[in-house]
């Protein structure tokens, strides 16, 4: 069966937008020639194991105007755009993906996720979208949670978890440039 994972970047004091909704936090830059090669790797080793992205409405329209033209995201970009998308919305009809295959718009996010779960493929990959990854870790279905964690805090902002979660821990990696990868499986 596939499973559900969630990414997101990360403080060390679990905020994951700024006051302002920014990610200013994020002190990575996985594909630049100051990239940490490991970091590079590990990104890359992810975006391998998933075939298929749920954004919700709010990420989908943060970033549908900047990723299916990112070219300078070279390789990680290609993969990125060519991923099948599903966009969780009661209000958009359609949503387009540049000259890529559009996203498909579901008003059940939950129903769709258990759907694709039961078929084959590689796993499902939740992207940002906050407010639904809440829901579907309600509804038990993300299995695992990655926590891009960048070295600083900032006190105040929007936390990851509002709640109290169980959760597994299944890798801790520390890369050089201070950035750590947290992966968590979800106890349910």
């Amino acid at each position: 069966m596939r499973k559900l994972k969630v990414q997101q970047w990360v403080t060390v004091d679990n905020i994951v937008a700024e006051e302002d909704g920014g990610l200013g936090f994020v002190s990575a830059k996985p594909f630049s020639e100051a990239s940490d090669k490991a970091f590079e790797a590990s990104i890359m080793g992810f975006i391998d194991s998933v075939d298929t992205m749920i954004l919700g409405a709010n990420t989908y329209n943060q970033t549908k105007d900047y990723w299916p033209h990112a070219d300078e995201q070279g390789e990680y970009g290609e993969k990125l755009n060519n991923l099948t998308k599903f966009v969780a919305s009661s209000k958009l009809e359609a949503a387009p993906w540049g000259d890529f295959p559009a996203a498909t718009v579901t008003s059940d996010p939950i129903a769709t996720v258990r759907e694709l779960k039961q078929q084959s493929g590689k796993d499902l990959w939740l992207w940002g979208s906050l407010k639904l990854m809440r829901s579907l870790m309600a509804a038990g279905v993300v299995d695992e949670v990655r926590m891009l964690v960048s070295p600083v805090s900032r006190g105040k902002g929007t936390r990851l978890f509002e709640d109290r979660q169980d959760l597994k821990l299944v890798e801790a990696t520390a890369f050089d440039d201070g950035v750590a990868l947290l992966r968590y499986e979800i106890k349910n």
